[in-house]
């Protein structure tokens, strides 16, 4: 299954949150349930530092995908280059990563 498709069944399922602000709330939530967090292609050098010092500090995995914000976009409806995953193996579908036991 591609990228793009695997994105759109999280998002189905429910188990998908986009945008920055959004996902940065979520990471802030003791009780959050992200598996990782997945940046676009194309985002900016400052979102990819942002993401990467909150992951750090809220112990998420984050990766980098392939595919840009546009086509994201085509997948979600909404331009975004954030996106964190509520399914590990959904996250693992999409990056390939797998959290260490």
């Amino acid at each position: 299954m591609n990228f793009l498709s695997t994105l759109g069944l999280c998002r189905k399922s429910g188990r998908l949150i986009h945008g920055f602000d959004p996902v940065c709330e979520e990471l802030k939530n003791p009780k959050s349930k992200i598996a990782g967090v997945i940046l676009a292609s194309d985002v900016s050098e400052k979102t990819q530092k942002e993401m990467r010092f909150f992951c750090d500090k809220y112990s998420a995995l984050l990766s980098q995908c392939d595919c840009t914000m546009d086509e994201i976009k085509s997948v979600l409806g909404k331009r975004t280059g954030v996106l964190a995953v509520l399914n590990e193996g959904l996250y693992a579908s999409l990056t390939g990563e797998h959290k260490g036991k």
